[in-house]
């Protein structure tokens, strides 16, 4: 059964929006703006972070279900709702829904993160694993609103679920008046239609930037095709906006009112969520850092003054752990090297002498003796080093070949 009707199909407008607001007042949180002087410097303009990772269940997400939810007839309520998500529409529907007196059930992937699951079940909602990816979970919520009777609240292609998410732009233009551009992250699209549209209508001199990964960036090849387009087999630590197809609805309003799609690279996201909790003091999940990762990507291409939307916080730890290694990496903080040394006693300590000469700190060493590769005298180190930059990865590199080290590749 599909999901579509004509409702699901209708335009999104300002009215909607505000109508939105209203009903969220006393249950979405007006999420903070905050300053930040390191992008400011970067850009060369105003930058503001709207902190929507701050909001009630760690993202916007419970705005557009709230409004969805509230707006079903009494006997769809009875029914009870359906959704699938990776985690945070997940949660906002549960925790709408429990609000709101109705029984959710949310399929999630089988891969999702463990505090995004744990979460979704302490608001109240049956959770079901089901898929490895959020294409196929979304089909089988589909099938059971099909075989139960219970609406399928979709995270993203609804109108009302649009009209939720643009209540943030609402937000944006009270607390930041004087903003030019508004950098978004863009998953299937609900979040930057609903922005978009808000936004448009009150100032449409106001550039809305959309952000995606590289890896699941949908919405360049639809908007070149006049369609929403599939990507094949999507693929990026920001999971919030791994999203294979862009929605129809939301598909047709960014088309209309977003002026440009940006997309990010790996290392870009996780080096603008390493600045998100270093210069902010915000955590920040992949997703909700991308519109900052396109600022740091190409910080002249915005014009100032800049609100970037965080739009959640929900990142799982063992994640957060890899990928703020990932991001000092890629800021040249952090270094792996591997070489050869005689195999003698004190060898190892006069190699970790040289690096200490240098404030080079060893996090971890893997040292190895035996191995059909190595001569009868001969051991194979590998080190792991945290480091000031690209300019002392080089002053190491150079203080381990002056001490005679061959450094390998």
């Amino acid at each position: 059964m599909s999901y579509r009707t004509a409702d699901s199909l209708r335009s999104v407008t300002l009215d909607d929006v505000r109508g939105a607001q209203k009903m969220l007042s006393g249950v979405a949180r007006t999420t903070a703006m905050e300053g930040s002087r390191h992008l400011s410097q970067l850009v060369g303009a105003p930058v503001q972070l709207k902190c929507e990772n701050l909001q009630r269940t760690g993202s916007f997400k419970l705005r557009g279900a709230y409004v969805r939810i509230a707006g079903l007839l009494p006997e769809q309520r009875a029914a009870g709702v359906v959704a699938a998500s990776a985690g945070n529409h997940a949660q906002g529907v549960a925790l709408a829904s429990s609000l709101l007196g109705v029984h959710s059930t949310v399929f999630m992937p089988k891969g999702a993160p463990l505090p995004k699951i744990s979460a979704t079940r302490d608001y109240g909602a049956e959770v079901r694993l089901h898929g490895q990816v959020v294409d196929e979970t979304l089909a089988a919520a589909e099938e059971y609103a099909a075989e139960t009777g219970a609406v399928f609240i979709h995270p993203f292609d609804h109108p009302d679920i649009i009209a939720g998410q643009g209540t943030v732009g609402l937000e944006i233009l009270e607390q930041c008046p004087e903003v030019r551009t508004i950098v978004v992250g863009i998953g299937g699209g609900g979040l930057a239609a609903g922005i978009a549209v808000a936004v448009k209508a009150i100032r449409p001199d106001v550039t809305i930037v959309g952000v995606q990964a590289e890896g699941a960036a949908a919405y360049p090849p639809s908007l070149a095709a006049g369609h929403p387009v599939s990507v094949r087999n999507p693929a990026t630590m920001a999971d919030g906006i791994k999203v294979g197809r862009p929605g129809v609805v939301p598909f047709g309003l960014v088309r209309d009112l977003v002026d440009e799609v940006r997309t990010v690279s790996e290392d870009q996201l996780s080096a603008a969520l390493l600045l998100c909790l270093e210069r902010a003091k915000l955590v920040v999940e992949p997703a909700g850092a991308s519109p900052v990762a396109a600022l740091l990507a190409a910080p002249g291409a915005f014009d100032g003054p800049v609100v970037a939307v965080l739009s959640g916080g929900n990142v799982d730890p063992v994640l957060m752990q890899r990928v703020l290694r990932h991001g000092m990496a890629a800021q040249g903080r952090y270094l792996a090297v591997r070489l050869r040394l005689t195999d003698r006693p004190g060898a190892l300590a006069t190699l970790l002498g040289v690096l200490s000469a240098v404030d080079a700190n060893v996090l971890d060493v893997s040292h190895v003796r035996t191995d059909p590769r190595l001569e009868l005298t001969e051991a194979e180190v590998e080190l792991h080093l945290e480091t000031k930059g690209p300019v002392h990865c080089a002053e190491v590199g150079q203080a381990l070949r002056d001490a005679g080290y061959t450094v390998m590749d």
